[in-house]
């Protein structure tokens, strides 16, 4: 029986264990150096390729439809064509055309817009002033000699 006046108490209990393991440490390294040597080496293998020659040969023969692409032998031929024109000329006389000419005189009025001028002369005296004034009048103008009735004023 326990006493009201006694105490429980634990006790731990302890015990090592021992933990083993390793870790990386560097002690040294390795470096690795490589060389490329690059050479020419022949080497002897078989190759195809085809040679091809072409020829063109004239036939200008008339045909009635177009002939096909044919072989004879190693040789392909292939026809080439061409339309050509067939034009007939003749000369065909269609129409005439007749023109007679007449010559007719007839009298035409027109009116034509013509220019005159007409000149005032005066004849000054030692001082400047006017002493004599011609104007010519309407018959005058046709004249060949204008003013010709003026040329004493002038003098």
């Amino acid at each position: 029986m326990e006493d009201e006046n006694t105490q429980e108490r634990m006790v731990p209990v302890i015990e090592e264990e021992l933990v083993t393991g390793a870790h990386a440490v560097k002690t040294g390294s390795v470096r690795v150096h490589k060389e490329v040597e690059h050479f020419r080496k022949n080497v002897e293998m078989p190759a195809m390729r085809d040679v091809v020659s072409v020829n063109r040969v004239p036939v200008n023969q008339v045909v009635t439809s177009a002939p096909e692409v044919r072989e004879e032998g190693d040789t392909l031929i292939v026809p080439v064509l061409e339309e050509e024109i067939v034009v007939e000329k003749r000369l065909v006389l269609k129409e005439e055309i007749h023109i007679r000419r007449r010559r007719i005189e007839d009298r035409v009025t027109r009116s034509v817009e013509l220019d005159r001028e007409h000149a005032t002369i005066e004849r000054l005296d030692s001082e400047g002033n006017v002493v004599a004034t011609s104007s010519p009048t309407r018959s005058d103008l046709p004249q060949s000699g204008l003013f010709s009735k003026h040329k004493n004023i002038l003098k």
